[in-house]
């Protein structure tokens, strides 16, 4: 028998000062078996940095042709194609021509160093390709964050995240390599 998704609810606060956007959501997140609390947080952080009443969760893992998150128009268009981990190139390019922006999230040090070096000569080709690293020590202190049931404040301003929750807080702030 196949395993279920863990669901996750959070009620998140964002206050994202560069974008003046104000917002209080209601999110659900579906944590796919095979998926790590960083993984999951970082999907969480992701939507809250780009935070929007039609950005949405897509089926993640369980769906290799659909990115983390998007954002897509009236006529199902992406948007915003907005992607977690060390893809393939292939797919980041089928996504920049499919996608107005296109954010990649790399995560785990050690690999996400040496896929950068093997990949970004092709990437820095794309224009509308960005993409920002987490390091180890900030997304694990993100992941300690994880509750079946959450309440967080997020303050995003000049390229730092404040998140809090009742009993911590973290400051973030990515490494910006394209």
């Amino acid at each position: 028998m196949a395993l279920k998704a863990t669901i996750h609810k959070a009620t998140v606060n964002i206050a994202d000062m560069d974008r003046h956007y104000y917002s209080e959501a209601n999110l659900v997140l579906a944590q796919h078996p095979s998926e790590t609390p960083q993984r999951l947080m970082l999907r969480l952080l992701a939507w809250l940095c780009h935070a929007d009443d039609r950005l949405e969760f897509t089926r993640g893992l369980s769906a290799e042709d659909e990115p983390a998150l998007w954002l897509r128009n009236d006529h199902g268009e992406a948007q915003w194609w907005i992607e977690l981990g060390l893809p393939d190139e292939k797919c980041l390019r089928k996504a920049c021509h499919q996608a107005r922006q296109v954010v990649l999230y790399a995560y785990n040090a050690r690999a996400a160093r040496v896929w950068w070096q093997q990949n970004q000569p092709l990437l820095s080709t794309h224009g509308n390709l960005s993409v920002r690293f987490i390091d180890d020590g900030q997304l694990n202190a993100l992941a300690n964050l994880a509750q079946r049931n959450m309440v967080l404040q997020a303050t995003l301003q000049e390229g730092l995240i404040w998140l809090s929750n009742a009993d911590s807080q973290l400051e973030i702030a990515f490494e910006q390599w394209q």
